[in-house]
């Protein structure tokens, strides 16, 4: 394969966008990625864009990504897989340039999840992401399909849920910092902990925030790299992993395979394990599911994620700093363009410009889990070629 540079990364605020749709987010993300770019770059330079979308909305969606973001000559390619659709979107654009198909590609993500045309459309959606013969009808929407896995998780680990509160904390913490984040306020584990419940043992501060917004980044072959800058960040390997899609047949509720499929991929593409990784995003749509992730991404042993959180190693400053953007839990979660921020979020941190700096970062990594659990994509980035 040949190295893949990203050089350019731009995103919208997240929130309740309610005065945008995604005629105005598409270009504004778009332009402030090309905006971004060390030496310049030239929006006819692009060769391909996908498109990562879960809800489709003001229309045809591909076609407003070229009419709307001056893109009418190339190939737009909209893909949706559920929550872990811009971590793939990402995954998608560095193989094309990998294989030696396009030199440059832009891969942008949005959704507006804020307001939907209907409650029709709402639900829609929501059974598109879930088993809707089976699970969905049965009430298995996204906080109590979490709340499976983290209340037997908590069972058989003997972690609490003030191990889950202190994950809302620090993410909370981490986006007060972060403007483009939606919710931009401290919290303290009383407040979690007292909060109304959601789907036990998730309370209203254990969740995420639903959120509209977009995000994009700038791919380019190594040949090219130094055009556009003198600080690229090399995309060293990406993964997507698949999981069965109904809980009954599920065997294990305190792992989600699909992250450790993804995450075995992305390491061995970039010829690295977990004990190299400086900075992460993780997928922390729910409190609990950030204290899985750390164990399926070897970031801890099975089980050790209480302590991880505990002892502040996933903190600013500790021994691997998570979600210092926030995290869908405080930057916000509009699923297309998620995956795709904390490529950006990475990107600055291995070019030592981000708000949460993480002195020292050379490799870094974003996952996403979508769907009834069942697809994890994982992309490892890095400031040094390999």
């Amino acid at each position: 394969m040949r190295r893949v540079a990203m050089v350019g990364a731009g995103m919208t605020q997240f929130g309740e966008l309610f005065h945008l749709g995604m005629k105005d987010m598409l270009p504004m993300a778009i332009s402030e990625a090309i905006d971004s770019v060390d030496k310049g770059f030239d929006r006819t330079d692009i060769q391909a864009v996908w498109f990562g979308n879960l809800i489709p909305s003001d229309g045809f969606s591909t076609g407003i990504v070229a009419d709307y973001c001056g893109l009418l000559d190339v190939p737009v390619s909209r893909l949706e897989n559920a929550c872990a659709t811009g971590n793939d979107a990402v995954r998608h654009g560095f193989m094309a340039v990998a294989g030696g198909h396009y030199d440059v590609v832009l891969v942008v993500g949005a959704d507006k999840v804020r307001e939907t045309p209907s409650s029709t459309t709402f639900w829609e959606w929501a059974a598109l992401t879930r088993d809707s013969a089976w699970d969905f009808p049965l009430g298995l929407i996204a906080p109590s399909n979490f709340a499976l896995h983290s209340n037997r998780w908590l069972y058989e680990s003997g972690n609490t849920r003030e191990h889950l509160a202190m994950v809302a904390v620090k993410n909370h913490h981490n986006g007060v910092s972060n403007p483009k984040a939606q919710l931009r306020t401290e919290i303290t584990i009383e407040q979690v902990l007292n909060a109304p419940i959601i789907a036990d043992p998730f309370g209203l501060y254990d969740c995420c925030p639903q959120s509209d917004g977009a995000a994009a980044v700038l791919l380019v072959a190594e040949h090219l790299a130094d055009k556009y800058t003198d600080k690229p960040v090399w995309v060293r390997g990406a993964g997507l992993g698949l999981d069965r899609v109904m809980h009954a047949q599920k065997p294990d509720l305190t792992t989600f395979p699909a992250t450790v499929k993804a995450a075995k991929m992305a390491y061995a593409q970039a010829g690295l394990t977990a004990k190299d990784i400086h900075v992460a995003e993780v997928h922390d749509c729910f409190t609990g599911v950030e204290l899985i992730d750390y164990e399926d991404l070897g970031f801890c042993e099975k089980f050790g994620a209480g302590k991880m959180i505990e002892s502040g190693e996933a903190s600013v400053g500790g021994r691997l700093p998570t979600n210092p953007s926030g995290g869908l839990k405080a930057k916000g979660h509009p699923p297309g363009a998620t995956g795709v921020a904390q490529c950006l979020e990475i990107y600055q941190q291995l070019r030592g410009e981000a708000h949460n700096q993480v002195e020292g970062a050379v490799n870094g990594l974003t996952h996403n889990i979508g769907g009834p659990t069942a697809a994890g994509a994982v992309v490892v980035l890095s400031s040094q070629k390999g």
